[in-house]
Order: C-alpha cells, then structure tokens, then sequence
C-alpha cells in the first residue's frame, strides 16, 4: 500500500490557511517528498509527518513556489541530527539549484545527491518505479507516475504438485529459478497471472498535454493542477501555461482514471469548492482537495 498525503494545495503564493502545493507518499517506512514551497516543512509537521523518514525529494521545476521551502527542510533535518544522505531529483540545472540552496543552507551534516532527469526518464524508488514525463509550462518541467507492481500470486497446489520443499518457495516467489532434483525450476510453473499494481500521477504547472494523457491512463489517482475555475480566466491559464480545473477533469474522464484531486489553487480563487457541482458533472470522482487530504492506495481485491 502507499500513504498518499497532500501537503498544501496553493499556487504562487500561500495564503493564510493554504499552503503551497507539495506531496508526501510514503511506502514501507521511506517518505518522499514531491516539490517544497515555502512553509512546506511546517506543514508537514502541522500534519505530523516525519521529516526523517524522507530520504527522497523530487522536484517538477524550479519556479519559487515549489523550491523555496528547501533551506528551510534541510537545515531543519541538520539540528534534528540526521546523517542519512538524501537523494534528489529534478530537470536540468537541478545541480546549480542545490548550490544555491547550500549558500542559505549552510553546516549540511548529511550528503544531498543530486540526479538530473528529463521528460523520458526512469528511475526505482526501491519498491516504486518513477516515470518523468514533459509537461508543457513557461520553463521545463515535469510530471510523474509512480508504479508499484504486485507480484503475481504463489500457487502453492502446484508448488505441492512438483513436490517442491518450501525453502524454495519464497526464492520462486522473487523470481529467481531454483535446482531441485537435477532439474531448473522456473518461477513461471508456480507463479500465477500478473496482478494489477498500484498508480499514482502527479502533474501541476501544465497545459493540457498528449504526455499527461498517456501516462494518466487507468491510474488510480491523479493529482492535476485546477489553477482556474472561473472559465473567464481561460486566456490566463494559455497565457501562464497553466490548467483549469475542467481541462483537468476532462483529462480524468478521458483517460478512465479511479479519482482526480485538484490542487495547485490559483491566489485569486480563495473557495475553490464553489466549482465543484459543475466540476462532478464533467467528472464524478473528482475532489477539491484540501491541504492536509490523504488517502491509502491499496491492491485491489481478487475476485
């Protein structure tokens, strides 16, 4: 399962009950953060999450809403004594942001490693597998999908059908082919079908976009950018490259998504939750979400 915690809901500027946007997941004991504005260290412990269980932080571009909380997140880590280095990921110029970040953060106990990625990039959050994809905003920047794949499932009346001792059971469970009585035991003749896993979509600071739509596609929760809800701000939302929150809402449709949490608020829309009856007309499982929202994402029940 994986603890999805959405941090502050704001774009641009946090107001005084609204902080900016940022998300926590967490799986087996590991956080990662996704994107730090300022006031995000607050939040969290506001929300009485751990800042020592986070050893990643993943950027999606470096515009001062999502970044400017960092000193702040690492200098608190520093007098909580961590040594555990952190990892973090962003697009290019990702190195000079940190070294900026460093000049205001100084007395770093801990390692920070820095990885630049791109819109086509891959990478493993252990158990997690992260797929960067380009959004479309004044400066690069992207969005993720986080997968977490089931195993299939141990048949264990086939297991017992070779006669298998189970010490090797749990070695065909991770995959690995096993030697029993002179003869290679593939994990494929006691392993059931593939199971469907776990998904999870973040995108803000976006246009509509082609890459949104693909890797949306049947994830179990997307968390979207609804900047705008008043459609007269349409030429604002082209104009900054940003996305309303129906352009939002007709992606989820389109792409059969279980449900959407808007977030991401422009400043100058203080009650988000007054679009909300038009908004579930368009689609029905969508949530103006709230700073602090969270939810478990769990692998569905075999029938």
């Amino acid at each position: 399962m994986i603890e999805v915690h959405l941090i502050g809901t704001g774009g641009t500027v946090p107001l005084p009950k609204r902080w900016l946007t940022s998300l926590y997941i967490k799986l087996r004991g590991k956080a990662t953060l996704i994107d730090c504005g300022e006031g995000t260290q607050i939040a969290l412990q506001e929300q009485g999450l751990s800042l020592k269980q986070i050893d990643t932080i993943i950027l999606t571009h470096y515009h001062a809403d999502h970044t400017a909380g960092l000193p702040g997140l690492l200098l608190t880590m520093a007098k909580n004594n961590r040594l555990e280095p952190i990892r973090i990921y962003g697009p290019k110029g990702l190195k000079e942001v940190i070294q900026g970040v460093t000049l205001l953060a100084r007395f770093i106990p801990f390692e920070v490693n820095c990885i630049e990625i791109d819109g086509h990039s891959v990478f493993s959050l252990e158990e997690l597998q992260v797929q960067a994809f380009p959004l479309i905003h004044s400066v690069e920047c992207l969005g993720y999908r986080f997968d977490l794949k089931r195993k299939p499932k141990f048949l264990v009346e086939k297991a017992k059908a070779l006669n298998l001792p189970v010490q090797y059971w749990s070695k065909l469970q991770k995959g690995e082919t096993v030697l029993f009585e002179g003869k290679e035991i593939l994990p494929s003749a006691v392993l059931g079908n593939e199971r469907k896993g776990i998904s999870l979509v973040y995108a803000t600071d976006t246009r509509p976009t082609s890459s949104l739509v693909r890797q949306a596609l049947q994830a179990d929760l997307l968390i979207a950018e609804g900047m705008y809800g008043d459609v007269e701000k349409i030429e604002n939302a082209q104009m900054n490259k940003h996305m309303m929150m129906q352009e939002a809402c007709d992606i989820a449709q389109k792409c059969g998504v279980k449900d959407l949490w808007l977030t991401h608020y422009s400043p100058s829309m203080p009650f988000p939750s007054i679009y909300e009856k038009m908004l579930k007309e368009i689609y029905p499982n969508v949530k103006i979400s709230q700073d602090g929202q969270s939810c478990v994402l769990v692998f569905e029940e075999e029938t």
